[in-house]
């Protein structure tokens, strides 16, 4: 099992020699503009992809099937639903479905609850894309849980700690968890992403799993950055369960 962080939350994930692209943005840097609900004009991305234009289409011509855990902007974009085939199988909770379907998209694979692809079984999970008001204009959020034989990987999606994700861990005893961090934080409310706390949450809640914290430095949102978080891991003794990787970084998931 493989993954490569290409920016924020998009990575490919290689599990059974099947290649997964998880939360497709593609854009350029700033392509999608301002965020709403922020006291900052800045535009987003705040960074390019870690590939060239050409780079990206042969990345691209690698994947078996991607992966959407919601449609925010910074994790299913324009450039996305440009550039990749209508003809690929796409996996989505069943309440995107049809919004994925009207860019027409014509291999979508919903999930309910659980879905086999290529001998790999996938299980939605839930979260918290933050509280109060904020959580509310955030909108329903997912995660999944892929397993391959005694491979398995929980892939947060963009949550905050919660018993959602407490559930999740419970449930599945996933060997890698992928979580959403950054502290992403608007004008109004807490964070919506995962904070420093949080992550040290799931730490304590699943001593037995690799971490791997994502959505880091890519939109303005996001208020904790590599630095900071390395700071505070390895004052927190968890820099060896808690991974941060750069933008195009490749990492074998053996543990």
């Amino acid at each position: 099992m493989r993954i490569q962080l290409w920016r924020n939350a998009t990575l490919k994930l290689t599990l059974n020699d099947t290649n997964f692209l998880i939360d497709p943005m593609l854009g350029d840097k700033h392509s999608f503009g301002i965020f709403p609900w922020t006291d900052d004009d800045q535009m987003n991305p705040l960074v390019n992809l870690p590939f060239t234009k050409e780079e990206l289409t042969n990345e691209l011509e690698s994947i078996d099937a991607v992966i959407v855990t919601h449609l925010h902007p910074d994790h299913w974009d324009a450039t996305a639903v440009s550039l990749l085939p209508k003809t690929i199988p796409l996996i989505c909770p069943k309440a995107n479905a049809e919004n994925i379907a009207s860019y027409g998209f014509t291999n979508i694979k919903a999930i309910n609850e659980v879905l086999t692809f290529q001998d790999i079984q996938l299980s939605i999970t839930d979260g918290q894309h933050g509280t109060g008001t904020i959580g509310t204009n955030m909108g329903k959020v997912n995660g999944f849980v892929l397993k391959h034989l005694n491979n398995s990987i929980y892939i947060t999606g963009d949550t905050i700690w919660c018993e959602e994700v407490k559930n999740a861990i419970d449930k599945h005893h996933p060997k890698h968890i992928i979580v959403a961090g950054g502290a992403a934080t608007f004008a109004f409310g807490e964070p919506v992403t995962m904070t420093f706390d949080d992550i040290n949450h799931v730490a304590g809640h699943a001593p037995n799993s690799k971490i791997w914290i994502t959505h880091l430095e890519a939109v303005s949102p996001c208020k904790e950055g590599r630095s900071y978080l390395r700071d505070l891991l390895k004052s927190s003794n968890l820099e060896k369960q808690c991974v941060i990787l750069e933008d195009g970084e490749k990492a074998n998931l053996i543990y």
